[in-house]
This record gives structure tokens, sequence and C-alpha cells, in this order.
């Protein structure tokens, strides 16, 4: 690459928003008030939802909050987001009770997918080298360096109780990951996996729709 594009390239970097570097897998800086903003609104609107026993407000909450929730939608209380506007929830969806969005990136889910209860979803990920975990601002205080990659989650999958899902994952299409399963790599089409990390179990009938 030449000296000139390097530049050009380090010039589009500076002019992106921190929101806009988080979604890009950059380092970004989680004070910035765009962020904040965004944090404290999913926030309320989660304790709200939680809260929520009239269901036709509860719905107009839900679709206020997600950047998509499909038709015939089950999300059960308690659950914790951490953006809400990253997260798309397709047709006929149930989340269990405990569920977690760490939706410091794009979760997307498929339709006809249960997630069970104390399932997690993390798109924040952190350096493997300690000494790279932690940066220096110009006035000397210490922050901690987080990089991000979205999840995807096909459709007919059934996500088991406490399973893990970790940034940059996609499940695929017709896909059972067995309860407690920590998924750190791609999930193929028709499968079963499950452990710690989730492996391979078995394969299932395709679907013919």
């Amino acid at each position: 690459m030449k000296r000139d594009e390097v530049e050009l390239l380090t010039e589009h970097e500076k002019l992106l928003t921190e929101h806009e570097k988080l979604l890009a897998g950059q380092e970004y800086d989680y004070r910035d008030p765009e962020i904040q903003k965004m944090i404290q609104r999913a926030r309320k609107m989660a304790v709200e939802i939680n809260q929520e026993v009239d269901m036709e407000h509860r719905r107009a909450l839900i679709d206020d909050l997600f950047a998509k929730a499909g038709k015939n939608l089950a999300l059960m209380s308690p659950f914790q987001i951490n953006y809400g506007s990253h997260v798309s929830l397709g047709d006929d969806v149930l989340i269990n009770t405990n569920c977690n969005f760490q939706d410091s990136n794009l979760i997307t889910i498929g339709d006809r997918v249960l997630v069970g209860p104390d399932v997690k979803f993390y798109c924040g990920e952190h350096a493997l080298d300690a000494r790279q975990r932690f940066g220096v601002r110009e006035d000397g205080s210490r922050y901690v360096i987080t990089t991000t990659r979205p999840i995807h989650v096909g459709n007919d999958v059934w996500i088991g109780g406490n399973v893990t899902v970790l940034a940059g994952v996609t499940i695929g299409n017709n896909v059972i990951v067995a309860a407690g399963a920590v998924v750190n790599k791609d999930v193929p089409d028709n499968s079963i996996v499950g452990g710690v990390p989730a492996r391979f179990i078995k394969s299932l009938p395709e679907i013919n729709e």
C-alpha cells in the first residue's frame, strides 16, 4: 500500500465517531457521550420492559428499544441489554428469563429461535496479551481496551439454558446448542453442538420447507 493511501486510511479512521469505531471492531472510547447516552437509554428501557404488565405497552417499548422485534416475540423478564438498537430479533422468537445481551456490536437472531434461560451473548473482547488490555489517555489515566465483533444466529435454532455465545460467532440454521455450552467458533447448519468449548456432537436432518 502506498504512503498516501495509508495516510488517507488514517484520516478516515479519525473521522469515524466512537460508535462507528465500536461497530467496525476498532478500539473505541467507552466514555463517549453518544455511547453513554445509548447505554443509559437501553438500561432505563430494559427496567421499564421488565416491570411492565400491560402487554400492549410492553410491546411498544420493545419495538422502540430493539432494532427489530419480529412477530410473535416472547421476551421473558428479566433480561439485560447494553444498547438495544444493536439487536435484531426475527419472527416467532422465544427469549427465556435472565438472558444477557452484551450487544456492543450487532446481534442478529433469525426466525423460530428458542433461547433458554441464563443465555449470554458477548460481543466484546480483550487482547490475549495482558500488556495490551489497558491504554493510557493524554491525562495519564488508564482505560480498558475493548474491541467488538457481531454475533449471528440463523433460523430454527434452539439454544439451551446457560449457554454463552462469544464475539464473532455465527450459528447456522437448524442448530441445537446443548445447555451450558460455550460457543467460541462458528456452528454449521443442521448440527448439534455442546461442551466447553462447544464441539460438534451429531448432524440433524435438513429442514425442507
